[in-house]
């Protein structure tokens, strides 16, 4: 399958987000505008890549460069499916810095309101606002980059770390209802086994509803990266757990994988832990 890896800031002030105009040679591609978003140079580090890109195409030095999320979704390329991960920082600049759009670019403007504006965001960059800031509706965003009708809330838990231990998932629709919550206790394992676990049992459950365009969210930081392709699978035990979610992944048109702290994860913890006490009670 192939991967289109990129590096997505967002730059916000008191005027809002900045976003810049696409500048293509094509006199018939569409205008549209975009998020600092760019290429992964060999040998660089993906932090270097968004620094260097914007001053490249920008103008700007960031004075912080901060890892915010990594997002990912297959979409349709062809006959075939394209993998597209995008790894987004919050971006810091001084304060009287100004962009100076250049090559890539050639307008900017700082945007609050994007659900009323007359802009034409650009895929990626509507993908990235409608999951990060929530400032984008979904009629805005393509049916490729719809990635978040559904979101699954998945979460393993392990009683000793291995011990006695029981997987809980989510699932809510695109207006915050909870369409169905569950648990399972899955027997003795680690922690790490539970968390994988937890995430095969989203996905499956998803396809079982027929949903084909999901956002998994996960307050297990290594299984979310790894997923997202950034760590590699290093142990044995989850290996046969990480290939069926592979397999199973082919299944859907769209799909996401995010961090999110364990204190907004709290109703697929405690489906976890529900599954895990009905077995010690017996």
């Amino acid at each position: 399958m192939k991967q289109r890896i990129r590096v997505v800031g967002i730059i916000k002030n008191a005027e809002g987000v900045l976003i810049l105009k696409r500048n293509w040679s094509r006199s018939e591609t569409p205008v549209f505008w975009e998020l600092p978003t760019g290429k992964i140079k060999f040998g660089e580090q993906p932090e270097e890549a968004m620094a260097r890109l914007l001053n490249e195409y920008v103008g700007l030095t960031a004075s912080s460069i901060k890892l915010k999320d990594v997002i990912t979704f297959l979409a349709p390329e062809g006959a075939s499916q394209l993998s597209n991960l995008y790894i987004v920082y919050e971006i810091g600049i001084p304060h009287d810095d100004k962009p100076s759009p250049r090559e890539r670019y050639t307008a900017y403007k700082f945007i609050k309101d994007f659900s009323g504006s007359s802009v034409r965001l650009g895929e990626t960059s509507a993908t990235v606002l409608e999951i990060e800031e929530e400032k984008v509706t979904s009629s805005r965003i393509s049916p490729r980059a719809a990635a978040n009708s559904i979101t699954i809330y998945i979460d393993g838990a392990s009683r000793g770390n291995p011990g006695p231990s029981g997987i809980g998932y989510c699932i809510i629709d695109s207006n915050g209802k909870t369409i169905e919550r569950g648990g399972e206790f899955i027997g003795f394992a680690s922690s790490r086994v539970a968390e994988y676990y937890a995430m095969r049992k989203g996905i499956e459950r998803a396809i079982e509803l027929g949903y084909q365009s999901v956002r998994f969210m996960s307050d297990s930081l290594m299984v979310v990266n790894q997923l997202n392709g950034i760590f590699q699978i290093k142990n044995r035990d989850i290996i046969p757990i990480y290939k069926d979610i592979q397999e199973n992944l082919e299944k859907f048109d769209a799909v996401s994988f995010s961090h999110l702290p364990r204190s907004q994860n709290g109703v697929a913890d405690q489906e976890a832990n529900l599954a895990i006490d009905k077995i010690l009670k017996k």
